[in-house]
């Protein structure tokens, strides 16, 4: 059946089922195709796989939650591992390399590492235009250089010029969510304290401010086409931070320490059916990150703030969904959620014992200008200096802080390794996909893995589209069989980032860290990666090597060794 559909096409399949059915005498009704759908993905940025409510998580996230328990939990899709590196994945349907990002945005010389999205790709949003979508971004792009261009011919790569219609967020990927660097609406750049449409005195902040827009876009959509809208949360990117009402919310949720958290994860992975004892095991909590030392009350008040952060951004999730339901394009909407890498392990604002806040402020207030271009101020606006170090409690504006390594390994429960390396800790995501008249068997877990390169692969099978041949062929596989409960055939993943290097083949993974020799796990009995068979299995490990390699060959990586020499 589903070849057949493939064949002749899902509108012309069912017209002609419908013609059968009447040549038959039939008289139960054969619902029609549904249109094109409204296409809403949502990405969040350095959350870890256990992050969310509905996989596993105590921070409660009743909207997402709710998403999937009318549409489907994906178990085992995957990143990039990086920011950059799964925007341009996503928004091209092509490995990272082929879009001209394997790294970040800076140019190497080299056509897998530009910095920029070349011209050999589509956007989502540019392959959608021609039948009739309109589209919309907001919140963080980070896919070009060019965060401060002086011409607007540098901003080839900005969202109005790679397909949007109306864009509001940050071009580059991190900074303070009281007062942003890189903001833009559409194509000029804008500052927070100096937008008329948010007063100072109102008290800004960046993930309410892309939840503004995300709505606004929607309840504003013009014309009868659908509508196509990509929602980039900042949350929860360091710096950690959160308005006060939203971290006393989750004063004492935390009390328990690092192991005891996780534990707690686990088995709410299990219960929920996520994750099986089959296949994971939790393992021992890294010794070295200490358990409730002298700075405990410190790295507590820390993982508050960064629940509270998760918290609002879920809050704007429920908006976007009640915006949709209010114009009438709830049935027929796509919203798909998913998070660009796993758990961050960064240790940013960390070393060092960090000072109080001083009793007023001691510089002078920055301009506007200085404020755009600058992704980690020394100071805020209004003239604090930013403070970092060990106990320096995260959340104001005048602080930089990251969570570091031990709730890293929290939120990436039950895996190995953190953001930026390749083991599943780095690259599994949830993926939740919700479409009321589009997903048969609503609630269920669906266990087919997936990847990044599906999520354009599926909106141009759902919109209907031949993807142009003068472009770099797409790389993903629709899931539109899987929202009907059927399957896919897959070929295998493959992921590179500096030097960390993977091939997932069915059930066997192939997987090094940058400069040690190759891993092999088989998934189906441990994707907690604990027990290495490359020396059981040689052979397997032999063949997944060498389809790597021819991978790396086909797609633009370079060993990272040159990557790191031609650093601009």
């Amino acid at each position: 059946m589903e070849i057949i559909v493939r064949m002749l096409g899902r509108r012309f399949f069912q017209v002609g089922l419908a013609a059968v059915a009447v040549l038959l005498g039939a008289t139960a009704a054969i619902p029609a195709a549904p249109p094109r759908p409204n296409i809403v993905v949502i990405l969040s940025d350095d959350i870890g796989y256990s992050d969310i409510g509905c996989y596993g998580s105590e921070i409660e996230t009743p909207a997402l939650d709710q998403l999937a328990a009318e549409g489907l939990r994906f178990t085992q899709f995957y990143n990039t591992g990086r920011c950059c590196p799964t925007r341009a994945s996503l928004l091209t349907g092509l490995y990272p390399h082929q879009a001209g990002i394997g790294h970040m945005t800076e140019d190497r010389g080299h056509p897998g590492y530009r910095g920029e999205l070349n011209d050999r790709c589509l956007t989502i949003a540019e392959a959608l235009r021609p039948v009739g979508y309109r589209s919309y971004a907001v919140g963080k792009w980070h896919v070009t250089k060019a965060i401060s261009p002086q011409t607007d011919a540098e901003k080839h790569n900005w969202p109005l010029q790679r397909g949007f219609a109306r864009y509001y967020g940050t071009i580059t990927g991190a900074g303070s969510y009281f007062d942003p660097a890189t903001l833009v609406r559409n194509n000029t750049s804008i500052s927070a304290f100096s937008d008329p449409e948010y007063p100072a005195d109102d008290g800004y902040y960046y993930t309410d401010a892309i939840s503004d827009h995300a709505v606004r876009f929607i309840q504003e959509h013009e014309g009868d086409g659908p509508l196509f809208l990509y929602v980039a949360y900042t949350a929860a990117h360091w710096p950690m931070h959160a308005r006060p009402d939203a971290i006393a919310k989750q004063a004492g949720r935390y009390a328990a320490g690092y192991a005891a958290v996780r534990a707690a994860r686990y088995a709410k992975l299990l219960e929920q059916g996520v994750v099986s004892e089959s296949n994971t095991t939790l393992w021992p909590f890294p010794a070295d990150l200490g358990e409730r030392g002298r700075f405990w009350s410190w790295d507590e008040r820390n993982m508050e703030v960064y629940a509270a952060m998760i918290a609002a951004m879920d809050d704007g999730i429920g908006r976007i969904r009640q915006a949709l339901a209010e114009t009438g394009r709830l049935d027929d909407t796509l919203i798909v959620y998913l998070q660009d890498n796993g758990g961050c392990a960064e240790g940013i604002g960390r070393e060092g014992d960090g000072p109080a806040r001083a009793g007023r402020p001691t510089l002078p207030p920055l301009a506007d200008e200085e404020i755009r271009s600058t992704l980690r101020p020394k100071q805020t606006r209004d003239g604090y200096p930013v403070r970092q170090g060990r106990g320096v409690m995260a959340g104001p504006s005048d602080t930089f802080l990251a969570y570091g390594r031990a709730w890293s390994t929290v939120s990436n429960t039950p895996f190995r390794k953190h953001k930026h390396w390749v083991h599943e800790g780095g690259i599994a995501t949830p993926l939740i996909a919700h479409w009321p008249r589009g997903i048969t068997n609503p609630g269920r877990l669906e266990p087919a893995p997936g990847h990044l390169i599906d999520i354009m692969a599926t909106a141009i099978d759902l919109a209907e589209i031949d993807y142009p041949a003068d472009r770099i062929p797409l790389e993903g596989r629709s899931l539109a069989a899987l929202f009907r409960s059927g399957s896919i055939e897959r070929e295998p993943l493959y992921w590179e980032h500096e030097g960390n290097r993977a091939v997932r083949e069915g059930n066997w993974k192939l997987v090094s860290e940058h400069g040690k020799p190759w891993e092999l796990y088989d998934l189906a009995r441990d994707r907690s990666e604990q027990r290495d068979l490359a020396g059981e299995q040689p052979a397997v490990a032999e063949r997944l090597a060498g389809l790597w390699q021819a991978w790396a060959d086909r797609t633009n990586v370079l060993p990272w060794e040159e990557v790191q020499a031609a650093r601009p």
